[in-house]
């Protein structure tokens, strides 16, 4: 009778919650053909290697700022830089076309291609019971043209180059918190983002 007590006051462990952006768009915008933007080709999100796993990840900056804790019941669906090109696709892809880098080099085409390399994505925080969700990529336009292209040789030329910095503040000091702060701040700087690349576009157009 003992041992069946013992046994049935055993718990499983819980399983961690399992978070991603959210659903995105659910309904399709209108089309405005005289309004779509030059096509872009979007490389692979590049990441080190505390973001290639899925979890999801805060500092403690009043405490040791320098440590990534992962929160022990809460990952992502996929690894953030999964998640944040997904979203970029997604975003960019409402006014202009978005290639896969290597479709845009089967295309036999020159085109305008975005790379981007997540540096920081976590929820910092700053007391407590005060936080953020930080992220952190730098981006690089560059201008790839296929072999045979131009009559040239196959190659990417930089066009531009900046860096990006964003933060949202946690409506809760826990793991759900934290990742709709990141959600919220990525949205926001993928909103920036597009803004530049508009106006590197423009000005390339003006010369």
């Amino acid at each position: 009778m003992l041992g069946l007590s013992a046994c049935s006051s055993l718990q499983a462990p819980a399983r961690p919650l399992v978070y991603d952006f959210g659903p995105g768009a659910v309904a399709t915008e209108p089309t405005n053909r005289m309004a779509r933007l030059p096509t872009l080709s979007l490389a692979e999100v590049d990441a080190g290697a505390a973001l290639d796993g899925t979890a999801v990840l805060y500092r403690l900056a009043y405490a040791d700022g320098q440590q990534l804790r992962p929160y022990a019941q809460a990952r992502w669906s996929m690894p953030p830089a999964q998640l944040l090109r997904q979203r970029l696709r997604e975003q960019l892809g409402q006014r202009r076309a978005v290639l896969n880098l290597s479709d845009g080099l089967l295309a036999g085409r020159a085109s305008l291609t975005l790379h981007v390399e997540l540096e920081e994505f976590s929820q910092l925080f700053e007391a407590a019971d005060r936080s953020s969700g930080l992220v952190r990529l730098r981006a690089t336009l560059g201008h790839v043209r296929p072999e045979g292209a131009g009559g040239g040789p196959a190659g990417e030329r930089l066009v531009a180059q900046r860096s990006f910095v964003v933060q949202r503040p946690a409506a809760s000091a826990d793991a759900a918190g934290g990742v709709r702060a990141l959600t919220q701040a990525s949205d926001a700087l993928i909103e920036e983002l597009e803004q530049w690349i508009a106006q590197v576009q423009q000005a390339a157009a003006s010369r």
